[in-house]
């Protein structure tokens, strides 16, 4: 069984500085600056796509009734943004093992 990691920003700044020759400090500087502007545009209402990857989206949500599912109470579920991620189709099949230009 493949033992689940996570990717950090830390990996990713270690990546830079090894494959790119900059500085620690530079390298998590530019993967901090990164990440804010895709957090800005996302908090502006903007889609961020990355291509290849896929893309960032901000839904609104409606207000509507949920339960509790314990008790079965209706309670209300207040209105909310959501983040969704799409990803592309070059990823999907990236996922599921699949060449490039190969489908499902």
């Amino acid at each position: 069984m493949m033992e689940k990691k996570t990717l950090t920003r830390a990996d990713l700044s270690e990546t830079l500085h090894r494959n790119i020759g900059l500085s620690r400090t530079e390298s998590a500087d530019m993967v901090n600056n990164v990440l804010d502007l895709v957090a800005d545009a996302l908090v502006e209402g903007q889609s961020v796509k990355l291509s290849s990857f896929g893309t960032f989206m901000v839904r609104s949500k409606r207000a509507r009734m949920g339960r509790n599912p314990k008790t079965g109470e209706e309670v209300p579920i207040t209105p909310r943004r959501v983040l969704v991620f799409r990803p592309s189709q070059v990823m999907k099949n990236v996922v599921n093992g699949l060449e490039p230009g190969e489908e499902d």
